[in-house]
């Protein structure tokens, strides 16, 4: 590698690391942002009631009810026990302040049927659970509703913008009710749904939040920005997105539906790991073939025409696509038996990630090539910053997410 391109490389990277490693100091183990999933799982009940099953993130929980009902003493109280972590604590703290905490959800999600609003009731204690190593409070209520033959709608505006703590919230409804069995995605934009919406409703919610994921999941982005600035042809990185595909379809299918499951402490901290390494792949390129890292070293014969390096990156792409899989099905939060609706649901969601994730190849890939063809020179410096940027968050979020688990 040609010095003069080697030591503006390396100033460029450590400028990177830097700004990096100051813009993370303090931000969250998970990269997805200041944001929260409720989880609403709906059944009938007895003599037309109606029973909902609440998973709700304690610490957000605990803020919220307190600073809307003006209860210091479950702040207190509530924090002390998840800064001790200990689950036990955390349901007494809830329990001891049931009123204001049911209060809270209760004035913020509501169940009606034929349009006539049911009244609810807390049903036993408060349990604890845990969503991708965060912990979740689990709250029962009964929902006596009047006589009505229109369906019933559920509506959550659980944890909005407005309170500051978090924003977009989504809340995951499952439900079998009416003799209809499936799952909605609520939130903001579309805060309700009813038994007796459309097949095509309820499809396109899940379209909709999976593209919102993948947008909204900066470490899935600089993933996929890493692909992108490490692949040398078209064709290469048409293979390799469609790797990373197929692997994470199947994991995510698998997870999503219960049939498999992997603790997110191992999860989140291999995705951070993934990043890093595939970024990582294509500084070493660089650092070993300088100004030729875009080259095929012996093209293969056939259709695909990868050379040995290419092959061997498609099968670690495929082997990391697996674990993101197990992220994307823990961020949705669904881990129900097996049913074809739900499946449906499942393969909308991830049609909606594949649709933005080709969005973003098919905006930038062209540009790249196009830049890499007149200026050579200046596509090896885009490519190579990039991916020193990306290795360097991939690495401080793998040491925050082991450090965390």
């Amino acid at each position: 590698m040609s010095p003069h391109l080697r030591h503006p490389l390396a100033i460029a990277a450590l400028g990177i690391a830097a700004a990096a490693s100051t813009l993370l100091g303090s931000a969250p183990a998970a990269a997805h942002g200041f944001s929260s999933t409720a989880y609403v799982d709906v059944t009938a009940g007895e003599q037309g009631h109606v029973r909902t099953k609440l998973g709700l993130e304690y610490d957000l929980l605990v803020v919220s009810a307190a600073d809307s009902g003006h209860v210091d003493a479950l702040f207190r109280e509530g924090t002390a026990a998840f800064e001790d972590g200990d689950a036990a604590a955390q349901a007494a703290a809830l329990d001891a302040h049931a009123e204001p905490v049911v209060g809270y959800v209760a004035a913020r999600l509501s169940v009606t049927s034929g349009g006539a609003a049911c009244a609810p009731a807390r049903v036993g204690g408060f349990t604890m659970g845990e969503q991708e190593g965060v912990p979740y409070a689990n709250l029962l209520l009964d929902w006596a509703c009047p006589d009505g033959t229109g369906g019933h709608e559920v509506r959550s505006g659980l944890f909005p913008d407005g309170e500051g703590f978090v924003k977009g919230t989504k809340t995951i409804v499952t439900y079998d009710l009416d003799g209809h069995a499936g799952s909605a995605a609520l939130d903001a934009a579309s805060p309700s749904f009813s038994t007796a919406q459309t097949w095509y409703q309820r499809f396109g919610e899940f379209f909709r939040l999976g593209a919102e994921h993948l947008l909204s999941g900066i470490d899935h982005i600089l993933f996929l920005l890493a692909l992108i600035a490490g692949s040398r042809r078209l064709r290469e990185i048409v293979l390799t997105a469609t790797s990373f595909t197929l692997a994470h379809s199947v994991t995510f299918m698998l997870a999503a539906l219960g049939l498999v499951a992997v603790p997110a402490s191992i999860v989140e901290p291999v995705i951070a790991l993934s990043i890093a390494v595939v970024a990582g792949w294509h500084l070493w390129r660089i650092r070993s073939r300088g100004e030729h890292a875009v080259d095929l070293a012996s093209p293969g014969h056939g259709h695909f025409s990868l050379d040995r390096s290419g092959w061997l990156r498609l099968a670690v792409v495929f082997c990391f696509g697996l674990v993101h899989g197990l992220g994307f099905a823990g961020a949705l939060g669904i881990d129900e038996a097996w049913s074809w609706t739900l499946l449906w649901s499942l393969l909308v969601f991830n049609v909606g990630i594949e649709v933005v994730q080709l969005a973003i190849i098919a905006a930038v890939f062209p540009l790249l090539i196009v830049l890499r063809r007149r200026a050579p020179r200046a596509g090896l410096w885009a490519t190579g910053v990039v991916s020193a940027g990306v290795s360097v968050m991939g690495l401080v979020w793998f040491v925050q997410r082991v450090f965390a688990s």
